[in-house]
């Protein structure tokens, strides 16, 4: 992205796999020279390049350093990124639970009772009284602090009778595979304690659908998708609630060659080893999802500086909220086709769990309790909004 810091512009790189935490700033005259980085281009392309930008014959010694400095950082596909990775995805695999990885300014406060005040003071706001034939919620995954009205307005919704159940939580995976849905045995861990994992229908999914699911994948460990709604459902209902924590891949495959996600063999498989889950145990389980909408402006790669509620951004309202209203009928296919338009030039990051849900329970109806843009930094607008589903 563009560096943040006015003092030293360029291109910020850093990984958001946390593979490495290194955060690089490449100076803009050599920014181009990046793309000679392709696996294709020799050394003399990149020298090459690096003279016409800098128009210094010690562009041989620039090429030298820039390289080292890439590959320090594990920002190469060589050796040294296969050792990084390869640490980090054991390391998770060896933890006994999954830490917290959002903690902080954005996201939340590792103190108990600065967490819980700050939890309370959300839940206040919230204008939506709890309905007791609410079955399921979606919510934001936006940092708290940016989407909290909507994060209250769902979680106020959650009737008390819910406390006992096992609460299905489908996130968006940012970089997970695509058609694909990653599953942990790990409690999440949280300042307010370890939650419980639904063990016998985590092992009942991997063993009903193994060509679709991600056993123990690393992306649990850097996403933030469930850990927002693990948090806010510990603060209800106690550190210890049962969770099924499902980060569903990107179905871009469907939304760029056409069809439905289930035309892929292992996601139909999915889809039905937990909608049979779903209906055998209807009364015992309760739906969480954790999902954004659509991404606009310079950082999605927009040529528009996008502004909440403003100028284009009221299209995208329109375009959203057909999208819901498909959702709130429970209409899976009508839904999909408002996705696919223009190839999802919306750039809708949970569309993947919000069609997996609709799939996996038929027949719910949906109640938009709260739809919000918000501005994540100046040029560029997430949407998002708290829902609620009953039979």
């Amino acid at each position: 992205m563009p560096s943040p810091d006015p003092a030293r512009p360029g291109l910020l790189i850093r990984d958001p796999m946390h593979y490495t935490d290194t955060v690089l700033i490449v100076p803009p005259q050599l920014v181009a020279s990046l793309a000679h980085f392709d696996g294709e281009s020799s050394e003399g392309d990149l020298r090459h390049a690096l003279f016409q930008a800098l128009g210094d014959l010690r562009s041989g010694e620039v090429a030298d350093q820039l390289k080292t400095a890439l590959d320090e950082a594990g920002f190469l596909e060589n050796e040294s990124f296969a050792r990084l990775r390869e640490s980090a995805e054991r390391e998770f695999a060896e933890q006994p639970v999954r830490f917290p990885a959002h903690l902080g300014p954005g996201g939340y406060p590792e103190d108990p009772e600065e967490l819980c005040g700050q939890w309370d003071d959300y839940l206040r706001a919230a204008r939506a009284p709890a309905v007791e034939s609410t079955f399921a919620v979606a919510a934001p995954h936006v940092s708290p602090f940016g989407g909290w009205e909507s994060y209250a307005d769902a979680y106020a919704a959650i009737p008390k009778s819910a406390a006992e159940k096992t609460f299905v939580v489908l996130g968006t995976s940012h970089h997970g595979e695509l058609d694909r849905f990653g599953l942990t045995r790990k409690p999440y861990a949280t300042p307010y304690g370890d939650t419980t994992p639904a063990l016998d229908l985590i092992d009942e999914l991997e063993r009903a659908a193994p060509a679709a699911v991600l056993m123990e994948d690393y992306c649990h460990a850097v996403e933030h998708s469930i850990e927002f709604q693990v948090v806010f459902l510990q603060h209800l209902f106690g550190p210890k609630v049962r969770v099924l924590p499902i980060l569903v891949g990107s179905f871009a495959r469907s939304v760029y060659e056409g069809g439905l996600p289930e035309k892929d063999e292992a996601v139909a498989r999915f889809f039905g080893a937990l909608g049979e889950i779903a209906a055998r145990e209807s009364k015992e389980l309760f739906w969480v999802m954790g999902i954004d909408m659509a991404h606009m402006g310079r950082r999605y790669g927009d040529r528009f500086a996008a502004r909440a509620d403003r100028d284009e951004m009221t299209e995208v309202a329109e375009r959203d909220r057909a999208r819901i209203d498909r959702a709130a009928a429970s209409d899976a296919p009508g839904f999909w086709d408002r996705v696919r338009e223009n190839r999802d030039d919306l750039k809708w990051c949970g569309s993947a769990p919000l069609y997996t849900f609709l799939k996996c329970a038929p027949g719910a109806r949906g109640e938009l309790l709260r739809y919000q843009q918000w501005n994540i930094d100046e040029d560029s607008v997430v949407s998002f909004a708290g829902m609620r589903f009953g039979r």
